[in-house]
């Protein structure tokens, strides 16, 4: 008898909560390229917006498709696929200030306002550096089971010593495996309503080059943002997953106590909350957003 394949037995053992996908479209971001991006409206034209980052690994609506629905009943909710990542910009290179540019350049296309940008682990990052390179387009931070910085000790500084040389010599080769994913991706998303969300899923994980994902590692483990986190000016909310073994409760705790004023939301979660425990996530999600809604219209009054 044959034995099952393991993503058949990660099929059968994962659950994955089913909720409608929401259709995207590619959209044009001047002199950058082309990503895919997803706009759910809000209950009215005047609704707040939330531009949601993802993860590393992930495209935008796999990080975020268990959280868009409950948030689109109050806001005006975005994502995008991050460069590198399903069918996000191609580039030469794969950069996190890039990326936050491409955030900016994404809400000047859209004509976006009073924008909240949330990320989540590596999408919290590239959301630290959208305020730090783009002040004057956010209103708001949520940052969630993410960190400012990843090489803490001896070991994780050897880690990303050695991934960097690495991925430096492969660039190349990340780079056209990465263009050959993407537009397989391309390809396959004329249906984003599948009958089967797990397939959907495991499509979309799918969508992304490991040489992708090396690349944008090596990048993560160059960040470092504690040296201008107070200078954080704008309502922030930290959501913490607790039992987080990837990037450990105590750093996403840090982070927040780095930020002057902001608040911090707990979820008794490991770090793919987003999607595997997403029941505890998305109220946590929710509680942080409405937090720095609020507080971005008492801030905007002052």
């Amino acid at each position: 008898m044959p034995r099952p394949s393991p993503l058949r037995v990660l099929r059968n053992r994962v659950y994955v909560p089913w909720v409608p996908i929401p259709e995207g479209r590619l959209v044009e971001l001047s002199g950058r390229g082309t990503t895919y991006v997803t706009d759910t409206a809000g209950p009215s034209p005047d609704s707040p917006t939330v531009v949601l980052l993802h993860a590393l690994g992930c495209t935008g609506l796999l990080t975020w498709f268990p959280a868009i629905g409950r948030l689109s009943r109050k806001y005006r909710v975005v994502t995008l696929d991050q460069r590198w990542h399903g069918q996000g910009i191609q580039s030469d290179a794969f950069s996190l200030y890039d990326c936050a540019d491409d955030v900016a350049a994404l809400v000047e296309e859209l004509g976006l306002r009073d924008v909240i940008v949330a990320g989540y682990s590596m999408g919290g990052v590239v959301a630290q550096r959208v305020w730090r390179q783009h002040p004057d387009l956010v209103r708001g931070l949520v940052l969630c089971s993410t960190t400012d910085r990843f090489q803490l000790n001896p070991a994780e500084r050897l880690f990303f010593t050695g991934m960097g040389a690495t991925m430096l010599g492969l660039r190349e080769v990340s780079r056209s495996r990465t263009v050959t994913r993407a537009a397989r991706a391309a390809a396959d998303a004329v249906d984003l309503a599948p009958t089967d969300i797990q397939d959907w899923a495991m499509a979309e994980f799918r969508s992304t080059s490991p040489w992708a994902v090396g690349q944008a590692l090596a990048a993560l483990g160059r960040h470092h943002s504690r040296p201008w986190l107070d200078r954080i000016d704008v309502p922030t909310a930290v959501v913490v997953t607790t039992r987080d073994k990837v990037i450990p409760a105590a750093r996403q705790a840090g982070l927040a106590r780095a930020i002057r004023g902001a608040t911090m939301h707990e979820v008794d979660s490991g770090h793919a909350a987003c999607v595997l425990e997403s029941e505890k996530f998305v109220p946590a999600l929710l509680e942080a957003v409405a937090t720095v809604n609020a507080r971005r219209r008492d801030f905007a009054r002052r």
